[in-house]
């Protein structure tokens, strides 16, 4: 089922966003919403709250709350993933709204994009294409619930079936424990404005116009399970 946006944004202007939201932030979440419940909800109804709240307080934290594609500020500058590598010559430094960084996960990126969604994204060979609004949704979703950015997924971390409910350590799954505790604070706000409504009283949203190759759903992996990179 959809979300209810009105309920969302009244409580995540307040609780996240001081009171006051740009267009860009309200167009960039809208957008977050629909992927998420055109490809990954349906798939997933006891878990998809909890795992788009985390989702959310990831990308609040990683565009600094811009929530929209951006660069890694300094671009790598300083780090082993800043400097050109592998067979295309690119820079791996992070990019989109879950900063993608290290050449092995454009890579899967790639791959998962098209094997999944029948889409050839072509962040491997051009990496600035994660900074598209499509395929950055797409891939940061992707990698999270089926946990190849790190080898851990959101399933480990947030699983009502098995009572576990731990945002803390879901940070593992983009960036071990950096700011863990802070995004945690950001997953229960975010979890919190998060109201699910009956689909027949919403209108049909754009994304089928925006996505067309993008198949209903994606096959979710079971709670606690993993899928290999």
């Amino acid at each position: 089922m959809p979300y209810d946006r009105k309920f969302f944004f009244d409580t995540v202007r307040k609780d996240l966003f001081n009171g006051t939201l740009t267009q860009s932030q309200v167009d960039g979440m809208n957008y977050l919403l629909e992927v998420w419940e055109w490809g990954f909800e349906a798939n997933n109804p006891n878990d998809g709250t909890m795992w788009l709240a985390y989702a959310l307080a990831t990308f609040y934290h990683e565009t600094a709350y811009t929530m929209q594609p951006i660069e890694e500020y300094g671009k790598g500058s300083g780090k082993s993933y800043g400097k050109p590598a592998g067979p295309y010559n690119q820079c791996y430094y992070g990019r989109g709204y879950v900063q993608l960084t290290w050449e092995e996960n454009y890579k899967n990126g790639q791959k998962y994009l098209k094997d999944r969604y029948d889409k050839d994204c072509q962040i491997y060979p051009d990496a600035s294409n994660a900074l598209n609004a499509e395929i950055s949704a797409l891939v940061s979703y992707d990698g999270m619930v089926y946990g190849w950015f790190t080898g851990v997924g959101l399933p480990k971390y947030l699983s009502k079936s098995k009572g576990i409910e731990d945002p803390v350590n879901a940070r593992r799954i983009v960036n071990g424990t950096d700011k863990a505790s802070t995004i945690a604070g950001y997953y229960w706000k975010f979890k919190g404005a998060l109201k699910q409504i009956p689909a027949a009283q919403v209108a049909k949203t754009s994304l089928e116009s925006q996505l067309p190759d993008l198949p209903k759903s994606a096959p979710m992996p079971e709670p606690g399970t993993q899928t290999e990179t």
